[in-house]
């Protein structure tokens, strides 16, 4: 794969998630410790995918051989988002928050290693440098708006 920015931005992203949700796993009950990283984790996985689909799956959907794998991603965006909105209405301290939340790591942890594994690796062979470039400032520039956006947001709501 290239050394491009932008898979280097999205690889330290999921890295991070990784260890987010690692950390979360540890947690029990309703404990402050809890509600602080699931907040956390909940405004980093909605920017990350709203940063993710303007610059990387906007530019996949354009091209006619990247376009599959770039809507099969943001389906799995959409199915992330729900389950995050699902966790954020059951009880913390139940076993099926725990459950709800490790269905949510395990299909989370299979997108970002599809994505990984097999996207970012055909994106970087289909895709110019200059659009690679391009889609590194436009995610770089998203991003930190998109947290903005996500400490106000819950998952599901409408953006303006």
């Amino acid at each position: 794969m290239a050394d491009a920015r932008i898979f280097k931005d999205l690889k330290a992203d999921h890295d991070r998630h990784r260890d987010m949700l690692a950390r979360l796993g540890e947690t029990q009950g309703d404990s402050p410790e809890r509600r602080e990283l699931f907040e956390a984790l909940r405004r980093e996985l909605q920017a990350h995918a709203a940063a993710e689909e303007e610059s990387l799956y906007a530019t996949m959907l354009a091209c006619p051989d990247l376009r599959d794998e770039a809507r099969h991603s943001v389906s799995e965006h959409k199915e992330i988002d729900d389950f995050l909105g699902e966790l954020l209405e059951i009880d913390m301290s139940s076993g099926a928050w725990l459950m709800k939340f490790k269905d949510m790591r395990h299909r989370y942890l299979h997108h970002i290693d599809e994505e990984e594994e097999e996207m970012f690796p055909s994106a970087a062979k289909t895709l110019s440098a200059e659009a690679e470039r391009e889609m590194a400032k436009t995610f770089e520039k998203r991003k930190p708006k998109e947290l903005a956006l996500a400490a106000e947001q819950k998952p599901g709501d409408e953006r303006d």
